[in-house]
């Protein structure tokens, strides 16, 4: 099992930045993906989660209305679109993904809830 991110990079505060995160040898339409991002001296936090329908959106406070979390089965692909960017928002972010088949996480910001984890990719924000 693989879970590529990309599409971090440098940008200044309110540009707009979108990751994607690439499954390989799974059956991606049944996994509920998510994203979450950790700064320096900071723990691991959630972000967004997307169910394995796609019909089940979550966001943190701290994101809503800013960012997107979507998917693309055909691609095997998690899309995070971020606008309106904050220093704060300034973090490695990991797509992450639950291997239990077509599974509703209830605790979506539980990273525990998730089975595999991409290598991260970096996000800075500048002022």
């Amino acid at each position: 099992v693989q879970l590529q991110a990309s599409g971090g990079g440098l940008v200044q505060a309110g540009g707009s930045l979108r990751l994607s995160c690439a499954s390989s040898g799974r059956t991606f339409s049944s996994d509920a993906m998510g994203w979450f991002r950790q700064a320096p001296g900071r723990e691991r936090e959630f972000v967004a989660g997307i169910s394995w329908s796609g019909g089940s959106k979550n966001y943190a406070d701290s994101v809503k209305g800013r960012f997107t979390i979507s998917r693309d089965n055909a691609k095997n692909t998690v899309y995070l679109q971020m606008n309106s960017l904050k220093p704060e928002d300034t973090a490695v972010y990991y797509c992450a993904a639950d291997g239990r088949p077509n599974h509703y996480i209830m605790k979506v910001a539980d990273p525990h809830e998730y089975d595999y984890w991409g290598q991260g990719t970096l996000v800075t924000v500048s002022s």
